[in-house]
């Protein structure tokens, strides 16, 4: 049945489309800043400038995250001269070629056996240093499910089981990290206690609301002040089952985990950093950018309802931002499945959040978005995400599609799959989450 239903937004949808823009370039525009703002993150655009000093004894290189296969290749086409050994770990289809950097793979969002081999990997390659000896962290995104290894008390079934229910439930990314930290032998500064007394120097790519250190890819290089009582906390919070087995370690204390003296920890590229390349190119494409923030959270299709209400206000008052201009965020929704419910379909947060924001615009003139995660793949699926415009609704339901119901079935991925809106980038081999580009003409 097509959708019908009368929406506060809809008596407004008449409104005189802007001169000039054209859907053809409005589209092309939208790519054309997402794209730009990408490149800005790319490891080797960003990482040369942040290397410290060559060390005088070994350069072990480790890493975790969606682009560390491409920041191990940076360093090496930096350091051309420097011995450098050790691994690191990324997604699968995530990896690039390297010649003395060693490029494992493994599952996300949920970790496999190839995440704990990975972990004991770059254990064993920081083992037995000296304080002469440099240890170079490569972390990123996506991090926390690629190198894992269990507490002892804990299984990688019983992480495994806790990861798939908080990615179920809706919690922040912070949290479900506070949860992985304290199961982990790793993570929380087990990476970098492990490698004393060497000086560990770790580069990171951001892709948290915040860029709080301990968020990405859940800490391994840093000290972890959270206890155990919050990761149950936490866990209750959202009613998530806890095997007797976790209760127990949780109940112990957590090992203290502290870098060795002089380690350091720097963020070669951020959301906002990202942003600002946006609203560069923004600018040379003659828009007015308006960013809203890079720490954006909640849920996604509030937030696309949300973003609606901000895009019309701009469209028929010129507020906050007059056109033509584009509107800029970042930062990490959230899509609550209920365990209750029936099966979800097919979708991501940024592809939930466009529809809900079509949904939400019913074909207001002279609005499109494009939402996509900048590491090229929208939750599980293969599209970074999608482009909505004043004519999504009608093409879709001209191909049968109710929008609302796809929305409901959490099935975004299939309708912008019917009407051809989806993006598709394949692995960016970066990570600085999700980037959500409004043009209000």
């Amino acid at each position: 049945m097509n959708d019908t239903t009368t929406h506060p937004f809809s008596a407004m949808t008449q409104s005189v489309q802007a001169p000039g823009w054209t859907d053809e370039r409005a589209r092309a525009v939208l790519r054309r800043i997402l794209d730009a703002a990408i490149h800005s993150a790319m490891p080797d655009v960003v990482l040369a400038r942040y290397l410290p000093p060559r060390p005088e004894g070994k350069c072990v290189v480790v890493g975790a995250g969606k682009a560390a296969a491409s920041m191990a290749a940076a360093l090496e086409q930096a350091w051309p001269d420097v011995d450098l050994t050790g691994c690191v770990v990324t997604r699968d289809g995530h990896t690039t070629s390297t010649r003395r950097i060693r490029v494992l793979e493994a599952a996300h969002p949920v970790p496999d056996s190839r995440s704990e081999a990975a972990a004991r990997a770059m254990l064993d390659a920081v083992s037995g240093l000296g304080p002469d000896d440099l240890v170079i962290a490569l972390i990123s995104g996506g991090g926390s499910a690629l190198m894992e290894l269990p507490r002892a008390g804990v299984t990688l079934d019983d992480i495994r089981a806790i990861n798939r229910a908080l990615l179920h439930s809706g919690a922040s990314i912070n949290d479900m990290n506070v949860v992985r930290r304290h199961l982990s032998v790793i993570k929380g500064g087990g990476l970098a206690a492990a490698a004393a007394p060497a000086r560990v120097v770790t580069l990171a790519i951001s892709d948290v609301p915040g860029d709080d250190p301990l968020t990405i890819a859940s800490g391994p290089t840093v000290a972890d002040p959270t206890t155990p009582d919050d990761a149950l906390s936490i866990l209750a919070h959202y009613g998530i089952p806890v095997p007797q087995a976790v209760r127990t370690v949780l109940a112990q204390a957590t090992p203290a985990r502290a870098p060795a003296p002089g380690c350091s920890y720097t963020l070669i590229s951020t959301p906002l950093m990202a942003l600002e390349a946006a609203a560069e190119t923004a600018r040379e494409c003659g828009l007015a950018p308006l960013i809203l923030g890079d720490a954006l959270e909640g849920e996604s299709r509030d937030a696309g309802t949300f973003m609606a209400g901000i895009a019309l206000c701009a469209r028929l008052h010129g507020l906050p931002v007059a056109g033509p201009a584009v509107i800029l965020s970042g930062g990490e929704t959230t899509v609550t499945i209920n365990p209750a419910g029936p099966a979800p379909g097919r979708g991501g947060r940024n592809t939930e959040f466009l529809l809900a924001m079509a949904t939400a615009l019913q074909g207001q003139a002279g609005i499109w978005a494009i939402a996509a995660d900048s590491d090229g793949i929208d939750g599980t699926e293969d599209a970074a995400g999608a482009t909505i415009a004043p004519d999504t609704l009608p093409r879709a339901r001209k191909l049968g599609c109710d929008p609302r119901a796809y929305l409901r079935a959490h099935d975004s991925y299939s309708l912008f799959q019917q009407t051809g809106d989806l993006v598709m980038t394949g692995p960016t081999l970066t990570n600085i989450n999700d980037i959500r580009i409004v043009l209000v003409t």
